[in-house]
Parts: structure tokens; sequence; C-alpha cells
């Protein structure tokens, strides 16, 4: 197998040849992201987005946060400018990519569906609109859904195997909106979106963290392919691992918020295995990774290190190679 077949059979529940992963250099990785440049959907350190949002960055971290959203007062859609998801010099550093990354899982970034909304809308704004404008909710999320299907088709023709999308719907215990606000409003999207990229042969990844065990079931009915989790501490192994193994590829890195600040490497690699145990099934469905901003949340290389290649001695243990 090819890393790209090794990953689509994990994702398909089939069998793998050896655990499927995404690690730093100089350890080997199975998937390459990849994106438009620029994105609709990228969140710069600091300065002002393609939608008008301004943001801020006071530490180390790769990210910024939005200071002023440009709809804060209220939706404008008669006069808001969307961008161009088809403007041909967002594609053309990715017209080679295939032929760059020939034997790898290619994820290409999306648009996410909640994230990018309160982006433009402010955060409180958007968790009041649920209640209380529901259908400007829907009106902007048939505007990302139409990007998000766009931008897609250009991936399927640039052989690109699968949609990534950031969307964090949880807090640290709860979600943070009620599962049946988040059933009636954004689901309905999300079911489009997954089912654009399977009639199309190609898969979904979603990113979500928090406390999002209330909507798994939700998103795994839907055809989610797997959940991009950096966090399971807060939910438990043993209970994902009991609920949803074997339904859902778990797509993730030891707990970023607790085990990978340990100071004892001996407890990343017992973390590795607890997680393989939860959730590695016999056909697949565990894909390791590494959180690619360590200094941002404080990961030392050492635990990384160590990470990977405990992750790397369980695929030699498991697979025999």
């Amino acid at each position: 197998m090819t890393s790209r077949e090794n990953v689509k059979a994990s994702l398909e529940f089939r069998g793998c040849e050896w655990l499927p992963h995404h690690f730093p250099a100089p350890f080997s990785t199975d998937i390459e992201f990849v994106k438009m440049t620029p994105s609709p959907d990228d969140r710069p350190s600091s300065g002002v987005d393609e939608w008008g949002a301004v943001w801020e960055n006071i530490g180390v971290c790769k990210l910024g946060e939005v200071k002023q959203s440009p709809y804060q007062d209220g939706w404008d859609f008669e006069n808001m400018v969307i961008p161009d998801v088809l403007r041909p010099d967002r594609w053309e550093g990715l017209k080679d990519v295939r032929q760059k990354y020939p034997d790898k899982f290619l994820l290409g970034e999306g648009i996410s569906l909640y994230e990018r909304i309160y982006f433009i809308r402010g955060l409180e704004e958007t968790w009041c609109d649920v209640c209380i404008d529901p259908d400007s909710l829907r009106h902007m999320l048939d505007i990302l859904l139409d990007m998000n299907l766009k931008a897609i088709e250009r991936y399927h023709e640039l052989d690109v195997d699968a949609l990534f999308m950031t969307d964090d719907w949880g807090l640290q215990n709860t979600l943070i909106i009620s599962p049946d606000k988040w059933r009636e409003i954004w689901k309905p999207y999300y079911a489009k979106l997954f089912a654009a990229l399977h009639e199309r042969g190609m898969y979904m990844v979603l990113h979500s963290c928090g406390y999002i065990v209330d909507i798994l079931d939700d998103l795994i009915e839907i055809g989610l392919d797997a959940v991009h989790m950096d966090q399971q501490e807060n939910m438990g192994l043993e209970n994902l691992g009991k609920r949803f193994a074997g339904r859902i590829n778990f797509f993730a890195p030891v707990d970023i918020q607790h085990t990978m600040l340990s100071k004892n490497l001996d407890d990343v690699r017992a973390y590795c295995r607890e997680m393989t145990r939860c959730f590695l099934t016999e056909k697949g469905g565990f894909i390791p990774r590494w959180y690619t901003d360590p200094e941002g949340v404080g990961h030392s290389w050492d635990n990384i290190n160590a990470m990977c290649e405990e992750f790397l001695k369980i695929s030699r243990e498991v697979y025999g190679k």
C-alpha cells in the first residue's frame, strides 16, 4: 500500500498495513495538508482578512484573535463582499499538487461553517442569533456551503482526497450551544457538505475540540469520516472508545492540554498506548498526529519526539511495520 491507500483503508475500515499518521520531520507522514492561497478562511496573526474581520495576536501562538467583527452591529447581506473562492490565483499553487505528493493522502482545507460566522458576526452575537435570528444564520450558511461546494469541485479536479474544516463546537465540559439548536441549524448543512464529498469519492475530516460527545452520533449519522480531535481527556478515552470506536476515525494527538504538557515522557508513552487501545480496531479507525503549533500550547520537542516514536513502535508491534 501507498500512504494514500493506507489512510483510505483506515477511513473505510478495510484494514491497514501500518498505523497511518501525520508527524513532523524527521519522522514519516502519510498525510499532507494543502490549501488555497490565499484562503477565504485564513486566520491571520494580525491584520484584516478578506471578510473585513480585524485580527490581533499578543502571544506566541500562530493564530490571532478577532478583535473587530464587520457585522457585529447587524447582518448586511446586501452589501456583503463575498470572497470569490474560484479566483484563479487561489489555486495556482495547487496545480501540480498531486505530482508533488503522488503517494500521499491530501487534505484540502475548506471554509468553516461555524467559526467563520462568528469571526465576522461576533461570538456573543452569533449565539444570540441562534435563538432570535436563525434565518440570518441560515442565509450565511447558504453562502458558506456554496463556497465549499465550489472548492470541492476544484479539489476533486486536482485529485485531492478529502476536505478539512475547523469548527470547535465544545467548551471544556459541554457543547457551545444546545445540541437541539445545533441539529436544527447546522446539521443539515454539514449533511449536504458530506454528501457532496462522498458523491465524488472524497472524504470529510472535521476538526472540533472541546466536549463534543453530544453531537458525535449525529456527525457519524450524516457521514463524517474522521474527527480531528486535539482533546480527549475532558471526554474520557474509555468513553470515546466504547461509544464511537469502529464508527468513525480518530485523527488525534496525545491530549494537548494535559498529558502532552507532562514532564514525564513515560506519561506520554503510556497515553499513546491507551489511545491505541481505545480507538484502534482490527480494521483501522485511528490516525495519530502531532499538534502543528507546539510553541503556541507549550509542547516540548522531547514530548513530541516521544509521542511519535511510541506510535511508530506501536505500529511495528501491531502490523510488523
